[in-house]
């Protein structure tokens, strides 16, 4: 999530100040603006924290680091080495000059605290919320807020990177099911660009808005048949094998879902392209001794709990 606003401070609205139903209007001082990123010591946030700090935002991250401490608790760990937030902070500095506050709190919740702490303290912040596309599901319709009129209820498969990691240490691809499930896909680079676009791009006060924040739509098979043709192409064989879905889902569905709106704000999209694949490939034939090819078979099935799929030759 991140919240972006203007360089005035943070102040408690005071009794008499009009409430957000008022129609009085203010005038927002100029000067950079300032985004807090909560999760940026994350995938996504810290890249989103990069890209905005470069771009003169004044930056904070806010984080409870939990994800470091589960990894840590599991005895599982990255494809890359990762380093430690603080050693990427003080990296960024001595490269650019600039600096990204750090603040680490354990909290529950974040999204409905942020959004009470800014009704309470400065309802001039514009809150951007990431959710994920898996929240619309999968339905018989384009997935929009509404498609001419019509709605449905809107309540994810492997991505192209785990395809990479399997077929660079000598695992065979594991497609799930028949391997018809889709998704939108997004370059990370379009993640923070998107992001820059909707803060710089602020919605009206009020006013609710929803992105479908990707650029491109793979099913599982498609991604398989990628990724081989990457590895083939370096004169490497893989494997692709069909494993019993473990998952509650619709092995096949229609899928086509809308993303105009981000295209309208200006983006412009790094689509999935060989030169990117032989990238991730590369990176794991360097690091394909740290992958734990015991942790790659699904060990849970949500169809029947505590029962191990079996694999079959696809």
């Amino acid at each position: 999530m991140y919240c972006s606003c203007n360089n005035s401070p943070f102040k408690p609205r005071s009794k008499t100040q009009p409430s957000s139903g008022s129609h009085q209007t203010s005038t927002r001082p100029s000067g950079p603006k300032r985004v807090m990123v909560i999760g940026g010591d994350g995938y996504c946030g810290w890249a989103t924290a990069l890209h905005l700090s470069n771009k003169n935002y004044e930056v904070t991250i806010v984080d409870s680091l939990v994800r470091r401490l589960f990894d840590h608790q599991l005895g599982f760990d990255s494809l890359t080495p990762i380093s430690s937030i603080h050693d990427h902070i003080r990296r960024w500095k001595s490269l650019t000059g600039k600096t990204i506050q750090l603040f680490i709190e354990q909290q529950r919740d974040w999204t409905l605290n942020v959004l009470f702490a800014i009704k309470e303290f400065m309802e001039e912040c514009h809150p951007v919320k990431l959710g994920t596309m898996g929240e619309c599901g999968t339905p018989n319709i384009d997935i929009e807020v509404t498609h001419n009129g019509t709605t449905d209820t809107l309540p994810y498969p492997k991505q192209v990177s785990s395809f990479n990691h399997l077929s660079r240490c000598g695992h065979a691809l594991t497609v799930y099911g028949k391997g018809g499930q889709a998704r939108g896909y997004l370059d990370i680079r379009d993640t923070v660009q998107s992001v820059k676009l909707m803060i710089a791009n602020p919605a009206q006060r009020g006013e609710f808005r929803v992105f479908n924040q990707f650029t491109e739509q793979f099913s599982v098979n498609e991604l398989a048949a990628l990724v081989t043709r990457a590895v083939e192409k370096h004169g490497f064989n893989v494997e692709t094998i069909s494993v019993p879905n473990p998952r509650v889902e619709a092995e096949e569905q229609y899928y086509n879902a809308k993303h105009t709106k981000l295209i309208e704000l200006g983006l412009q999209p790094h689509l999935l392209s060989d030169s990117l694949l032989d990238l991730l490939l590369n990176f794991t034939v360097k690091y394909k001794d740290r992958v734990d090819t015991k942790q790659i078979m699904p060990s849970v099935s949500w169809r029947k709990i505590g029962v191990k799929p079996k694999t079959v030759a696809a």
